[in-house]
């Protein structure tokens, strides 16, 4: 670790704490070559994988696009923000704990269909729709007996 204040090289660790958090290790150091004492964090630092789109670009992981679609597909459906919120949590530690260096945004499209289905079905009908690219009118009636084939008892 660098000293912040002669930017030697040479410094000592003299204690390390967990932080009050437990989110973190408190490091207080000692340069060697001036003697004086910082202090470092260190924290995990986890990265989401790239995404890799249809025509094979790859682009980095946005949370907000992902937020993003399933709030146009929920847009005035009767589901509370905290709900979403808890969806798009599961969907990104789905794909964060994967440890794949690459997601295709297919498996990120049906992550996000089986979240829908779960949160309201017209949103799913919606977000199907565009996803899959429903041609006709029979494609919607096939995605419509799928959702109530699954909630018969």
């Amino acid at each position: 670790m660098k000293c912040p204040f002669c930017h030697s090289f040479d410094t000592q660790v003299v204690d390390s704490r967990v932080s009050e958090d437990g989110e973190a290790i408190r490091r207080r150091r000692r340069c060697v070559a001036c003697g004086r004492r910082f202090t470092t964090y260190e924290r995990v630092e986890l990265a989401m994988p790239a995404v890799v789109k249809r025509n094979g670009t790859r682009v980095e992981f946005d949370g907000g696009k992902l937020r993003a679609s399933l709030r146009l597909a929920l847009r005035k459906r009767p589901v509370d923000t905290a709900a979403v919120d808890a969806a798009v949590a599961r969907i990104e530690d789905g794909i964060l704990v994967s440890g794949e260096r690459e997601v295709a945004s297919g498996h990120i499209g049906e992550l996000v269909m089986a979240e829908l289905r779960k949160l309201d079905q017209v949103a799913y009908v919606r977000f199907a729709s565009v996803y899959k690219s429903f041609e006709d009118i029979d494609e919607f009636v096939k995605a419509i007996d799928e959702i109530q084939l699954s909630h018969k008892p």
